[in-house]
């Protein structure tokens, strides 16, 4: 949707009241000035105008999913793959997910048509905490854990310090729990490698406090309002 559009219906002012104040640089979509014309997905960017957010006046939902693997997280694949949209309820409006877990990995994924909460958990400069259970290739030592947790080289990068937790371990493997602030393309796999193992298991299973309790795997359910109102206060 142009952003004059998205304002006008959003109550704000007119299309052409819209490009004048675009053109004042008083409108901001993901915290940077827009230009005229500019096209958003009214759904998951987050504007404002002089200030003040902007949201179209409708009801929105919030959905949690336990995505299993085998499943693209996007509404449509050129591929022909299977998408975590074929997992939602027939009669959700139309909703997106809020960041990306790969076709391999599994677990916790959330769907909203809330531009201003997608925003908040995506954008790196707000670092929420993120937790995965890993399951890793060959069994890792305590100086492998030790260089996770003070940050690895990934595409050229230092990732930032994060928790890591043993879980357990054999001659086949170990089971961690790490938690990252970031949000880097495959940051988890990428991380496991730069310390010279491989991934076998990946499951996301907790946004800050928020966990997929009750959720058995590809089953999808609606947030409660206690859960909504954590996300928006972290």
């Amino acid at each position: 949707m142009r952003i004059n559009k998205f304002l006008a219906e959003c109550g704000v002012c007119s299309r052409r009241a819209a490009d004048k104040l675009i053109e004042e640089g008083a409108v901001k979509v993901n915290g940077k000035i827009c230009e005229i014309g500019q096209e958003i997905d009214e759904f998951s960017d987050s504007v404002s105008a002089n200030g003040k957010k902007i949201n179209l006046p409708n009801t929105f939902e919030y959905y949690i999913m336990n995505k299993p693997k085998g499943y693209v997280c996007t509404v449509k694949d050129d591929k022909g793959r299977k998408t975590v949209m074929d997992l939602l309820p027939d009669n959700c409006k139309r909703v997106v997910p809020v960041g990306r877990l790969d076709y391999d990995s599994e677990g916790l994924l959330l769907f909203t048509n809330d531009g201003e909460l997608t925003f908040k958990l995506t954008h790196p400069k707000n670092e929420i905490p993120k937790t995965y259970l890993v399951r890793t290739e060959k069994p890792v030592s305590e100086k492998d854990m030790n260089a996770l947790r003070q940050g690895v080289m990934i595409d050229g990068v230092k990732t930032k310090k994060c928790s890591v937790r043993f879980i357990e371990s054999t001659k086949n493997g170990s089971k961690l729990h790490i938690t990252i602030t970031e949000g880097r393309n495959r940051q988890i796999r990428k991380m496991i490698e730069a310390i010279s193992n491989n991934v076998v298991l990946l499951k996301r299973i907790k946004i800050g406090d928020l966990t997929l309790r009750g959720l058995n795997r590809g089953e999808t359910r609606k947030l409660s309002a206690s859960e909504i109102e954590y996300l928006r206060m972290l």
